[in-house]
């Protein structure tokens, strides 16, 4: 295993603490016998682990990235850690009717979670046929395309045919359940036989098969997923009373034989009912004809929507993506949701340029190597190594991207699955009434408004100072203040209000290596630039951005405004002495426009360096 893989299995308390380990696209997801044996500081701090979501007992998600968390998983069954079942897949009836709506939702998406993989494969291959048969109507009269779309078409309708058995089998495991019977329930949801069944009971509607009581796939996953659980419960109670010699053989079968008929009778319908309920719901605001209600709901749902990823509570949403697709063929929430990454992308931006400007390069790293995954759809990087731990900007960044996704909603996006995301999320806008073209400028459009409302939001939000490197030494100083550093000479005054920034946290190598003397910087709260002693300017820069002031001691003290301002040449400074004048400490010697430094991409720490030093 390697170094982190090793420290990861560490603070879960060792290779006997880890029960089971597997992963989604950017975490890896642990049961562990104990919680108490977690260091939950130690594994936060290890290197390469962005997050952690500790979302119920004796289970966490460990964030890690894309790419890695499949790694990582791999490298613990390798090594024969976490590849066992849980207890609780197969004997924790009683404990899951204790659980909380969160807990609810998190069962529905490791239901989920395993199946994404082919949800994926085949929404694009779906979104890719859509286009085909958009851009080119007459690909029947050539065979190369006709065979291209029917290949599309395969790979679509494998996945979406048999929704409700891949759904069944992964419910029935997932409930300590026999997968394969599960698989066998929610086939069986979609077969024909179903009608013939519903019209002995005067349930089916021959004229009109949707408004049946009861037809062939009513009720979908939502009633395979209660199908599935009341299998397991059947199937564990009769373990107990049939001998172990019979088991194998007669536990599966009458198992299925008691659940089938009240599953069909009763199950399918009554779900049937909740799923047309649950989409019509999502209709009513994704489709509303009122273009108000539309733009209220896309923004309340994409704001929303990352805390309820950093609580688990999403994983319930990939149901009603189902529910969507089962019921009218697409997807119209979903493309909304998508937004909220993308208000991270914008957040994350303005994060990166003000970082920057106060000299943290650690936090420029980490979101320069999180942002290209952003712009792809995938957040996690960004939300738990950027944005959350910093609080105000992953606000900030759900309330910008609300504007994108009332956008979308308002020229109601659909899709033909749930998953890609971001920028490559546009291969799978090819759904609904509106058509590819439009469907994808609107996706790229709300996209757009997305970056922009969570880089602006942000931008006016954070400060510099909020960004300063880790340990830097920031107290609070005001131009009235005594300024004293290493190697300072004393009586000094500090040259601007504002916080103190140590010299090797200086963003510029030659202030940083003390090569021009020892300095010491300020990032400033405003731009009166002050004389931090008395004496005479013996050096007035043309350009504003620096002077130098000779004490009686003969000692001479440089400010210097900015990093790379000279580059300004003078633009967004306005100089209140000359070359020569007597002045005294605490006297504003310069006034410098800091939004007009920031603007061109620079940052405004003021700098004091002691030339003699």
């Amino acid at each position: 295993m390697n170094d982190t893989v090793t420290k990861i299995v560490q603070a879960l308390g060792g290779e006997d603490n880890i029960e089971k380990a597997g992963n989604c696209i950017t975490r890896l997801r642990v049961i562990v016998n104990d919680d108490r044996h977690i260091s939950a500081d130690t594994l936060e701090q290890i290197d390469g682990v962005m997050g952690v979501v500790h979302d119920r007992d004796n289970t966490l998600e460990i964030v890690v990235g894309p790419g890695k968390a499949k790694v990582f998983a791999d490298e613990l069954h390798e090594a024969g850690i976490g590849i066992r079942v849980h207890k609780s897949f197969s004997d924790n009836t009683k404990k899951e009717n204790k659980r909380s709506i969160r807990d609810f939702l998190k069962i529905i998406g490791d239901i989920f979670v395993p199946m994404i993989p082919g949800i994926i494969t085949a929404g694009l291959c779906a979104g890719f046929a859509s286009l085909l048969a958009q851009v080119y109507p007459d690909y029947e009269k050539n065979s190369v395309w006709n065979i291209v779309y029917s290949v599309l078409t395969l790979v679509s309708t494998s996945f979406m045919t048999y929704i409700t058995a891949w759904t069944g089998y992964r419910a029935a495991e997932r409930f300590g359940a026999t997968p394969i019977l599960g698989g066998m329930l929610g086939m069986i949801t979609s077969l024909d036989g179903i009608n013939t069944i519903a019209g002995v009971f005067g349930l089916y509607n021959e004229k009109t098969p949707l408004n049946s009581v009861l037809c062939a796939g009513k009720g979908g996953v939502l009633a395979v997923i209660f199908g599935a659980f009341l299998l397991s419960v059947v199937e564990k109670r009769l373990r107990k009373h049939l001998p172990t010699s019979l088991d194998f053989i007669l536990t599966p079968f009458v198992s299925l034989l008691i659940c089938l008929l009240p599953y069909i009778l009763l199950v399918m319908p009554v779900f049937g009912y909740i799923s047309s309920g649950i989409a019509w719901g999502i209709g009513e605001i994704c489709s509303s004809e009122s273009m108000t209600v539309r733009l209220i709901g896309g923004y309340i749902a994409s704001a929303l929507f990352l805390p309820l990823v950093t609580t688990g509570m999403h994983h319930g949403l990939v149901g009603l993506y189902a529910i969507q697709l089962e019921e009218i063929g697409y997807i119209t929430l979903y493309p909304v949701l998508a937004m909220a990454g993308a208000g991270q992308v914008g957040a994350a931006l303005a994060i990166r340029r003000k970082a920057k400007h106060a000299g943290n390069e650690k936090l420029c790293h980490i979101t320069s190597g999180a942002l290209p995954a952003g712009f792809l759809g995938v957040g996690e990087p960004l939300i738990y190594g950027v944005t959350l731990p910093l609080g105000k900007p992953f606000i900030t960044a759900g309330l910008g991207a609300g504007f994108g996704g009332a956008f979308v909603m308002a020229m109601q996006v659909a899709s033909t699955t749930w998953g890609p995301s971001g920028l490559i999320g546009v291969f799978v806008m090819t759904a609904g009434p509106n058509g590819f073209v439009k469907n994808a400028l609107s996706y790229l459009g709300g996209l757009l408004i997305s970056y922009i409302g969570g880089y602006i939001l942000t931008a006016f939000t954070i400060k510099e100072k909020d960004l300063l490197p880790e340990g830097t030494d920031t107290p609070e100083i005001t131009h009235e203040d005594t300024f004293t550093f290493s190697g300072s000479p004393d009586g000094l005054t500090a040259p601007a209000d504002g916080r103190i920034i140590k010299m090797e946290d200086i963003p510029d190598e030659v202030f940083a290596n003390g090569t021009l003397g020892k300095c010491c910087g300020i990032m400033p709260d405003n731009g009166r630039i002050y004389a931090p002693c008395s004496g005479t300017i013996v050096t007035l820069a043309d350009t504003g951005h620096a002077f130098a002031i000779e004490k009686e001691s003969g000692e001479n003290i440089l400010v210097h405004i900015g990093i790379d301002t000279v580059s300004l040449n003078g633009d967004g400074f306005t100089l209140l002495a000359r070359e020569g004048d007597e002045v005294t400490a605490g006297q504003c010697v310069i006034e410098a426009d800091l939004a007009a430094i920031q603007k061109a991409g620079l940052s405004p720490i003021v700098i004091t360096v002691c030339i003699d030093s």
